[in-house]
């Protein structure tokens, strides 16, 4: 019997969804396992998607990519966002993929003693990471003359749309114009980018004129679609034992604040998961859990390692175990609807799981095939 909380990992889910991502473009695959795989162990993902249609790995920092690379992993990787003073010998050494976002990003990395694999960022219309249009041809000319030095090869030029989770929305065009715009004045400065990638899950899913040379997809990966438009499969289960389970009268009171009065006489069982453990406290009062096939509110505020459900008449035995999501096929909750429940989104959640759960991952070696 389990005892403890326990996230439970379905890589067989992971590989499907990979599949389907695949078949959705024609060009490469990117799997993105940044933040630990988005949650579920960037290992172990990054393996499932690469034996099942992924051909290259990203994340975000190079600490990230080394972890990769002392896994195992010998794929092309690539890391997008590192401040200037990041160790980019290592990672000429480790033979990692740099993004390069600015002039001062390329000085640096193309001081790096060997030869840099750069992709120049350029914004594509999010006012965030990558460069701006008034500095993208000075960035391409300065890396075309380092490129001719030797310091560092141009194999890709990669951006980012900010509303691909509305596929109507106008700033989806503006922003595959300013990435065609970008490749060509690449192409003007004399460079020959063979990697070209703006697509993330929600485009890759739903905008083939975004998908280029190459789409990146990591959300998609764990069963999330931003776009709402594609059936993916959760590849987590959070389940937790009730650690105590009390009979209570009509009017009493839970929890910090008596924020939660039971309208009734009824049963309370105690949950030893919280805030700390990724809980959205936002959620309190909002949220279900299912024990014993049926769905139980949670009651008065989720606290840093405990919350309380209220499991009705009928009450259930201490021991027995709490779905608090899952892919919601036996009527669970679902990441989706924990993350209504707080006002937030699927990544936040999933990511959220703190490092005290105990993990369960099933390997998905079976479905090898399916690449």
């Amino acid at each position: 019997m389990t005892t403890t909380p326990r996230l439970t990992v379905d890589l067989a889910a992971v590989a499907r969804n990979t599949s389907t991502l695949a078949a959705r473009t024609t060009g490469e695959l990117m799997a993105v396992v940044k933040a630990d795989g988005f949650g579920h162990g960037a290992a172990d993902v990054a393996r499932t998607a690469l034996a099942h249609g992924a051909t290259r790995l990203g994340v975000t920092s190079l600490a990230e990519a080394f972890a990769l690379r002392e896994a195992g992993l010998v794929v092309p990787v690539l890391s997008w966002l590192n401040p200037v003073d990041a160790d980019f010998p290592a990672a000429v050494v480790h033979d990692v993929d740099v993004a390069v976002p600015s002039l001062a990003h390329l000085a640096a990395v193309a001081a790096a003693p060997g030869k840099a694999r750069i992709h120049l960022h350029v914004d594509a219309g999010m006012a965030r990471d990558g460069a701006e249009p008034t500095e993208w041809a000075a960035l391409c000319r300065a890396a075309r003359r380092a490129e001719q030095r030797g310091e560092v090869e141009v194999v890709g030029v990669m951006g980012h749309l900010g509303c691909a989770d509305d596929p109507a929305d106008a700033c989806n065009a503006r922003g595959r114009t300013r990435f065609s715009w970008a490749v060509e004045v690449a192409r003007g400065a004399g460079l020959r980018p063979r990697v070209r990638h703006l697509a993330a899950t929600a485009a890759t899913l739903t905008d083939p004129r975004s998908h280029h040379t190459m789409s990146r997809v990591g959300a998609g990966l764990v069963g999330i679609d931003p776009s709402r438009t594609t059936v993916l499969e959760p590849a987590l289960t959070l389940t937790a034992p009730l650690v105590q389970v009390r009979r209570v009268r009509a009017g009493t009171p839970v929890g910090y604040g008596h924020a939660h009065r039971t309208a009734r006489a009824t049963h309370l069982g105690l949950i030893p998961l919280g805030y700390a453990d990724g809980l959205p406290r936002v959620a309190s009062d909002r949220a279900e859990v299912l024990v014993r096939g049926v769905r139980c509110p949670v009651v008065g505020r989720i606290s840093m390692d405990q919350v309380v459900v209220d499991l009705g008449a009928d009450g259930a035995g201490a021991g027995e175990i709490a779905t608090v999501f899952g892919p919601g096929t036996r009527g669970e909750p679902t990441v989706a609807e924990w993350a209504a429940w707080a006002g937030t989104i699927e990544h936040e959640v999933v990511t959220g799981i703190g490092a005290r759960v105990p993990r369960l991952t099933r390997a998905a070696a079976h479905l090898r095939s399916l690449a």
